[in-house]
């Protein structure tokens, strides 16, 4: 009995576990598009803070930026995927592969910074929100200028 139920832990475990995996151009595509709809709505947090502020609108895009920020994108750079093509060809450098600790580090630092400007722009206070913006653009940016190809 228990050696049965142990067979079928591990084939559900290895049946999962294939399932997990994906193509590298799948990856590429979904990588592409989760940038793309963050890169918008970092357009529209800016466009309220430089034009006339709605604190709905800032929310909105601020919950997407997080949401995305804690999905579990590193699962998408899946070996082979500094090169090929998603949408576009990839831009992702070779060096965010064997950066581990300092992609870690920079990938925390987004997530953090993603993580407060939601809880910032819920609080509606425009200061703290340019501040908090700032701050996540200046994780995009790092990783951007080590681990991204420039077009």
């Amino acid at each position: 009995m228990k050696t049965k139920f142990a067979l079928a832990l591990l084939a559900a475990t290895l049946a999962t576990g294939a399932q997990a995996q994906v193509k590298v151009e799948d990856a590429i595509k979904w990588r592409q598009s989760a940038y793309g709809a963050m890169g918008w709505s970092m357009a529209r947090i800016k466009a309220n803070i430089d034009g006339t502020y709605n604190k709905d609108e800032v929310i909105k895009s601020a919950n997407v930026i997080q949401a995305i920020a804690n999905s579990g994108m590193g699962a998408l750079y899946v070996p082979g995927s500094d090169k090929g093509k998603g949408w576009a060809d990839t831009r992702v450098k070779p060096a965010l592969f064997t950066d581990g600790p300092k992609v870690g580090k920079i990938a925390g630092d987004f997530n953090a910074a993603a993580n407060e400007m939601a809880k910032v722009a819920a609080s509606g206070d425009v200061a703290a929100v340019k501040e908090a913006f700032g701050k996540l653009g200046g994780t995009c940016k790092a990783c951007h200028d080590d681990y991204r190809t420039k077009q």
